[in-house]
């Protein structure tokens, strides 16, 4: 017996000896396992639970859809590299992608959002998923399949940062809600395209280069999208001469400007009878593949 004891003695000291030098308590380590295996299945459940309310409780997501599923893969370079960090970006939210819900007209696709969602697809993960509204009758197939193919995985959303759904709808005005609980609407697509922008990177933080940026940007919308043959005739002067003095409209990068002017440009067919500037920054934004697909929907 006391052999025993001093048996059990050295054992009980070589233990403490163990978890003195920095060595975790087996059964420690499988309560931990348990714990992390437990919080995966609920960041799971909740990020199943964000998508049933999204297509129930939104009102948006009638039950009566036309359904195309789809995710536009990452690619391994990006043309943005600033802000990355969705959780700085909008706050954190542990096992739930944030939804982004665009009701939108498939007389006037937004081919700005289009661009976008490329770019956003290069920076996050991003499950993109395509809906016919019961107010529209039919949807050309190309608008059907205009955020790229399905993605073996596109019903685990957990695996995804960003949720973006498109509703092609009846709607005067394009309309984006995000995040299903909060529901805050954002309407026009110049203030859609804005926010989606600052999801790849920040506004500038000169005043003056800011308001250059968004004053091109109500240019393409109110003017070369919505205004008059005359006003039209007018920004397309002011593009020419701006490209005159750089390869892009606010400054040595591709910026939202671009984006909303060439869109705009595009959509309202003025490319043809544009100034010699226009045409040439027209092929440099065609170069660079982001605006490729969007183009191919207006033929």
């Amino acid at each position: 017996m006391p052999m025993y004891q001093q048996q059990q003695g050295n054992s009980c000291s070589s233990e403490q000896h163990a978890l003195q030098n920095g060595d975790v308590d087996p059964a420690v380590k499988a309560l931990e396992a348990r714990q992390d295996e437990i919080l995966r299945k609920l960041y799971e459940l909740k990020a199943a639970v964000e998508g049933l309310a999204k297509t129930v409780t939104t009102p948006d997501a009638d039950l009566d859809l036309t359904v195309s599923s789809s995710l536009s893969s990452q690619s391994s370079t990006a043309l943005f590299t600033g802000t990355t960090d969705l959780d700085a970006l909008l706050g954190k939210d542990l096992g739930a992608l944030r939804d982004i819900v665009i009701n939108a007209n498939p007389a006037q696709p937004p081919l700005t959002l289009l661009v976008l969602h490329r770019l956003l697809c290069e920076r996050y993960r991003v499950l993109s998923t395509v809906h016919v509204h019961s107010s529209v009758s039919s949807v050309p197939p190309q608008l059907l399949s205009c955020l790229g193919p399905r993605h073996p995985d596109s019903h685990s959303r957990h695996m995804f940062q960003l949720g973006f759904t498109l509703i092609w709808k009846d709607v005067p005005k394009l309309q984006m809600k995000f995040s299903v609980r909060n529901m805050c609407p954002i309407d026009g697509e110049a203030n859609v395209a804005r926010f989606l922008f600052k999801l790849l990177a920040p506004y500038p933080s000169e005043p003056a280069l800011a308001t250059l940026v968004d004053s091109w940007v109500d240019a393409a919308f109110f003017q070369l999208a919505e205004g008059s043959s005359e006003e039209r005739a007018a920004a397309l002067r002011d593009l020419g001469s701006a490209l005159g003095r750089s390869a892009w409209l606010s400054g040595p990068e591709l910026s939202l400007a671009d984006v909303a002017c060439y869109c705009c440009v595009l959509q309202s067919g003025s490319a043809p009878s544009a100034p010699a500037n226009v045409r040439r920054w027209i092929k440099s934004c065609d170069n660079l593949g982001y605006f490729s697909h969007a183009k191919t929907l207006l033929q």
